[in-house]
């Protein structure tokens, strides 16, 4: 009895995020809760005054947009990587944008949907250059600082147990824990996202001091996420992000987005700035909407290169994620 009790509360839990309506409770409440890193540089990041940056953060203020017409009504909340996919099944955010990497398990047994990726990776590693050490081959034995709850792990242990190597972990809760001790010297080498590595070195007193070696171990697609059971919202997420990834390939910026509506001839462009409307009419979302996107926010390539770009403390090149005919393999399904 007790069983199928359980059963039937699974069920109507299920009918209930299958019915939930995010559209409608984003424009009710007119801010979009959005779920982000508790600080990522140049990916989710408040500076002294509060103010959220980064690419993901630049999503979620794309999202807006769309949405709401304005990209500033946007609510931030910090997430550990423990807490993130609590908050999104739960519902005390509305989306979540927040580097997180899109795999079968997550996609399949976690009651979630990847909007897309909006950022290739791949997992690397980070040690002090004093160590002399040139090859990720080079760690038997090391001491890893790393931060629980993520793929990460298993992908250190599942390298390392493949090249029959053995190694320490120190697991840590928040990103700024294992930074810390990394820099503080009680471990040998930090992992992550290779990204991540970047934005984490920038963090040092003397960032000189550190190199990032040439090893890849992982495949890292880096994506936002959505509650499974609303398809409308799903849709709307999917279809923001593939707004402007194709901006960039269109040539469609936030400075010349109302130039480009009126005289481009690209049938496409007018289709992704909805001179009809129809393309922002079937996910639900206003005329324009994808227009509003672009202008406030701007492209993917505007959005790469203000926050993780070659002239940012980052300085990260395209390379993956440059678009498709430009060498690298972004590019989204089209507006037709």
């Amino acid at each position: 009895m007790k069983r199928l009790m359980k059963l039937s509360a699974a069920v109507a839990m299920v009918a209930t995020l299958a019915t939930a309506g995010t559209l409608d409770d984003v424009k009710k409440a007119g801010v979009l809760k959005c779920g982000v890193s508790t600080g990522l540089p140049g990916f989710a990041e408040a500076d002294s005054k509060g103010t959220w940056r980064g690419l993901d953060v630049d999503y979620c203020r794309a999202l807006a947009a769309a949405v709401l017409g304005d990209a500033s009504k946007v609510k931030y909340v910090p997430l550990t990587a423990k807490e993130r996919f609590t908050a999104l099944q739960s519902g005390e955010i509305d989306v979540l944008s927040r580097n997180t990497t899109w795999t079968e398990t997550r996609d399949t047994t976690l009651g979630i949907n990847f909007a897309g990726v909006n950022y290739y990776d791949g997992q690397g590693f980070m040690v002090a250059k004093s160590l002399g050490v040139k090859s990720a081959k080079d760690l038997n034995g090391a001491t890893v600082c790393i931060q629980a709850g993520t793929t990460t792990e298993m992908n250190l242990a599942d390298y390392f147990k493949t090249n029959g190597m053995k190694y320490k972990a120190i697991t840590f809760d928040q990103n700024s824990q294992v930074d810390d001790a990394f820099f503080a010297g009680r471990c040998d080498v930090l992992t992550t996202d290779q990204s991540g590595l970047y934005a984490k070195r920038t963090k040092a007193k003397d960032p000189s001091k550190y190199v990032i070696l040439p090893d890849i171990i992982s495949k890292e697609p880096l994506g936002p996420s959505v509650r499974q059971g609303d398809d409308q919202w799903f849709n709307i997420a999917k279809w923001v992000l593939n707004a402007v990834i194709t901006a960039e390939e269109k040539g469609v910026t936030s400075k010349n987005v109302d130039d480009m509506a009126k005289t481009s001839k690209d049938p496409e462009v007018q289709r992704l700035l909805s001179k009809d409307g129809t393309m922002c009419k079937n996910v639900g979302l206003e005329p324009g909407c994808f227009a509003n996107a672009i202008k406030q926010v701007g492209n993917y390539g505007e959005m790469f290169e203000r926050n993780v770009g070659i002239n940012t403390p980052l300085k990260i090149k395209r390379g993956l994620n440059a678009l498709w005919n430009k060498g690298g393999i972004l590019y989204s399904p089209p507006f037709r």
